[in-house]
């Protein structure tokens, strides 16, 4: 060690030693609340690492036996139309044009886009519904694909939400909070329960572009940010690029060898470092070195699909060969859901159709129907689909009026917080049902209506974790995922 390093602890006046007291102590409170041992940081970078990736309910902490161990998350950004899709009204077709009734709307705000016009005509769907399966669930035309698994689904047509905006509403399902700054489910998840495979991060985002409204609503990196949890948790986004993932490459002229020698190095000076501070974000900086060293070699090898027989890429549909579809990414989830990623989230945009729905939909329906059920059909061949819980859904619905002209051929719908459909398959969720009721106009839930909250607590639940105990202390407040609310619909499990 430098003469100058190893004396410059002991050069302090007053005011340095009181200051370094205080960070001590905070540094010490601290690594309480990130479940570090008492001993405080080990002299072992590898077993530093190996700490952190652990997870604070890992080695049989969970509060409850497991149905699954990783989350595939197609979310649908925008906020599909249930009415096209889900639940199927045929009042609506006979009270075509008709305004909405002011008993069924109930006084409900509603949005800048809509609140100004003089009458709310109804319309439903354009597009008929048929039953299908054993379970005999009635589905959209617009979904074929979807209907060939609808035995394997729970389908729930009653959620709910207070957002009726999409920033809010998304952030809002994201991480248990309309306001900003909180930890994402897959943080959440990458701290409770830790890493599955040290060479890729637990937490991944995968972006695509839907057809039906191409650059409408955007998507923040926040929503799959850490929050006040360690930096360590956030999601990794996978983009459909030369480099994947970003400054993961060598700089030019840097071989394997020099870069394993640079990250050594790197990380015996930043140890030496939280040796003399103390600060839990040394280490996590240690462990983001060596997993993006090791990701240099596990992230192509992901990417790389061309060893996938042809019958998986007849499955998912000709859009998996081109990178960057939601077709594509459906793949990669299960990919990276094979090789030990514990949350893995796809973000599918275009779904915010306030004009020209009939036609808009329809593409941005085929954009996902082929991938989703094929990546349902995939796990459980693979016998995966057990314990991976997968998920489906926007941040919320539909109206069941028309925003702007209504024509016999052309309408749009404005948002809907109220009820709007979502859908769970595998992780020991009860498959071939539907739950929940919506009244005639598809505008109230009738029966066992789900809550945001609800839906997050429930998911927790199947990955083994009580919502009401996984609580993080920060600034003397005990913040869960679920807030203050949330009960598991344990109508729904098997």
């Amino acid at each position: 060690m430098h003469k100058e390093f190893g004396t410059r602890a002991y050069q302090m006046n007053r005011r340095a030693f009181l200051a370094k007291s205080a960070l001590g102590l905070g540094t010490a409170a601290l690594g309480g609340l990130l479940g570090c041992t008492p001993s405080g940081p080990t002299d072992d970078p590898a077993a530093a690492m190996a700490q952190r990736l652990s997870g604070v309910l890992s080695e049989g902490k969970l509060h409850f036996a497991p149905k699954a161990r990783r989350v595939i998350y197609l979310f649908q950004s925008g906020g599909p139309s249930q009415l096209e899709l889900f639940d199927h009204k045929p009042l609506l077709n006979q009270l075509r044009g008709q305004d909405l009734p002011e008993a069924i709307r109930r006084g409900q705000r509603l949005t800048g886009m809509t609140s100004g016009q003089d009458a709310f005509p109804l319309v439903g769907s354009l597009y008929p519904f048929r039953r299908h399966g054993e379970s005999g669930a009635e589905l959209s035309d617009l979904l074929p694909h979807t209907a060939r698994v609808v035995d394997d689904l729970c389908i729930i047509r009653s959620m709910h939400t207070e957002a009726i905006n999409h920033d809010p509403a998304i952030t809002f399902f994201q991480t248990g909070s309309q306001q900003s700054g909180r930890p994402s489910i897959g943080s959440w998840l990458s701290y409770g329960l830790g890493s599955m495979n040290e060479n890729l991060p637990t937490f991944t985002v995968l972006l695509s572009r839907g057809t039906g409204r191409k650059f409408g609503q955007p998507l923040y990196s926040r929503l799959w940010g850490n929050g006040f949890l360690h930096s360590l948790h956030q999601g990794v986004q996978f983009r459909a690029a030369k480099d994947p993932v970003l400054f993961l490459r060598d700089p030019e002229g840097m071989d394997r060898a020099g870069r394993r020698r640079m990250i050594d190095l790197v990380a015996e000076l930043n140890h030496r470092h939280e040796q003399e501070f103390g600060d839990p974000e040394i280490s996590g900086r240690i462990a983001q070195y060596e997993m993006a060293y090791r990701m240099q070699t596990s992230v192509p090898e992901i990417m790389d699909t061309s060893g996938e027989p042809d019958y998986v890429y007849k499955m998912y549909g000709p859009e998996s060969m081109q990178a960057g579809t939601f077709a594509a990414n459906a793949l990669l989830a299960r990919r990276l859901a094979e090789r030990g990623v514990r949350f893995i989230q796809l973000y599918h945009m275009g779904w915010d159709q306030h004009d020209n729905l009939p036609s808009a939909i329809k593409n941005q329906a085929r954009d996902v129907d082929q991938a989703s059920a094929a990546l349902v059909m995939d796990l459980k061949q693979r016998g995966m689909l057990e314990d991976t819980l997968v998920i489906w859904g926007g941040e919320f619905g539909r109206t069941n009026y028309s925003q702007g002209v209504l024509t016999n051929t052309n309408y749009g719908r404005d948002h809907h917080p109220r009820c709007f459909t979502i859908w769970m398959a595998g992780g020991g969720i009860k498959p071939g049902i539907t739950y929940g009721k919506t009244d005639e106009y598809g505008y109230n839930i009738l029966e066992n209506p789900v809550h945001v909250h609800d839906f997050q607590a429930t998911l927790l639940h199947q990955l083994g974790i009580d919502h009401e105990k996984f609580t993080y202390k920060y600034q003397g407040r005990r913040f869960r995922l679920t807030d203050v609310s949330g009960e598991v619909i344990h109508d729904i499990l098997s």
